[in-house]
């Protein structure tokens, strides 16, 4: 067991190798695109520096049930990289003395982590003010032990955001797999239930849409319009917001850029719809965002890359927020992906 664990990790860091330099080559039929570093020093934005920690982003697991295609995270069943209950405890050392005023659990589906009920438990008592929970809707529906999570994230205030690609069957079940509309329908029904996004509601229930294929996120406003009249029409549902999230080219999701070839296609329109005024607000300048095994990134897309932050601190059990701070944040072609158009970060778009 030890052996094949190892065998896998060795196989993730090969992969994160290599899709690094195939970012970094950017030379294409077309002529080479211009890096990122020398795009944002046009505008004096260079380097990149982080802000005061507003948001602690926690990554307890890769393992999901479902295996999407644009996952960033190339998360599914057979990932086996969970956090541990004592790096766990880590964090929670941490989120009682940091000034963050977000504490953002992501995964996989993070729900599958064994000790993710007593994580949030104890987490809560640390007093944050906005305690999010990244969740793919179907865990919900996927077994017994999860159909009470909508009365257990009521009872702990959490701000639920959730997966929904559209609102069509046909749209989201291409992304995520069969049946994965109708659970995840079943599901916010769930919540709405127990009052999650119901107007006026303290327990908010936001969606996040991601494009099913090589093209850029449209006007965040108006889709969201579009998802709450089909959504009630359709199935009662109601919900507070709507993120608009472009699809970074790693992991999953420039697997199936290179396979469709579409890569070369795709890193233009990133590069053509590069927005100056996005960058100022990215979310790497105010978050840290920490592995499964502890160690800590700028984003989880870095985090993907095996890009580790600019620091002497590497791990949340060496955690000092006054050496964070400040530090010049790691970029590479990726970074595109967070300042084209309006811009994209967890929380939707930023210009």
């Amino acid at each position: 067991m030890i052996t094949k664990s190892l065998h896998k990790r060795e196989s993730v860091l090969a992969k994160s190798k290599k899709q690094l330099e195939i970012l970094s080559n950017g030379i294409f039929q077309n002529g080479e695109l211009p890096t990122f570093k020398d795009k944002i020093a046009e505008t004096n934005q260079f380097p990149l520096s982080a802000k005061k920690l507003e948001i602690l982003q926690i990554n307890v697991g890769y393992m999901c049930n479902q295996v999407c295609e644009h996952c960033h995270v190339d998360a599914g069943p057979d990932r086996k990289e969970i956090m541990t209950k004592e790096t766990m405890q880590q964090c929670l050392e941490v989120i009682k003395t940091t000034g963050a005023h977000t504490l953002d659990l992501t995964g996989g589906a993070p729900e599958m982590n064994p000790n993710f009920r007593w994580f949030v438990e104890e987490a809560g008592k640390a007093g944050v003010k906005d305690f999010i929970v990244r969740s793919n809707l179907t865990i919900i529906r996927a077994n017994k032990k999860y159909h009470d999570l909508p009365e257990f994230f009521k009872k702990h205030n959490i701000h639920v955001v959730s997966s929904m690609p559209h609102w069509t069957r046909g749209k989201t079940d291409k992304q995520r797999g069969d049946g994965v509309f109708d659970k995840s329908i079943k599901a916010l029904q769930d919540l709405n239930a127990v009052g999650y996004g119901m107007p006026n509601s303290d327990l908010k229930l936001d969606l996040v849409y991601n494009p099913s294929g090589a093209f850029l996120p449209g006007n965040q406003a108006a889709m969201e319009k579009d998802f709450k009249k089909a959504l009630m029409e359709d199935f009662g549902i109601q919900f507070h917001n709507l993120f608009a999230i472009t699809n970074l080219p790693i992991s999953r999701f420039l697997d199936y850029l290179i396979a469709s070839e579409n890569y070369e296609d795709y890193m233009y329109q990133l590069v053509e719809a590069y927005n100056p005024a996005a960058v100022a607000n990215v979310m790497c300048t105010n978050t840290i965002s920490v592995s499964w095994d502890g160690y800590l990134y700028d984003c989880d897309f870095n985090q993907m890359l095996e890009l580790p932050v600019n620091s002497k601190v590497k791990h949340i059990s060496e955690y000092n927020e006054d050496l964070l701070e400040g530090r010049n944040i790691v970029i590479s072609q990726h970074c595109y992906g967070c300042t084209a158009g309006a811009g994209s970060s967890c929380q939707g778009t930023v210009a």
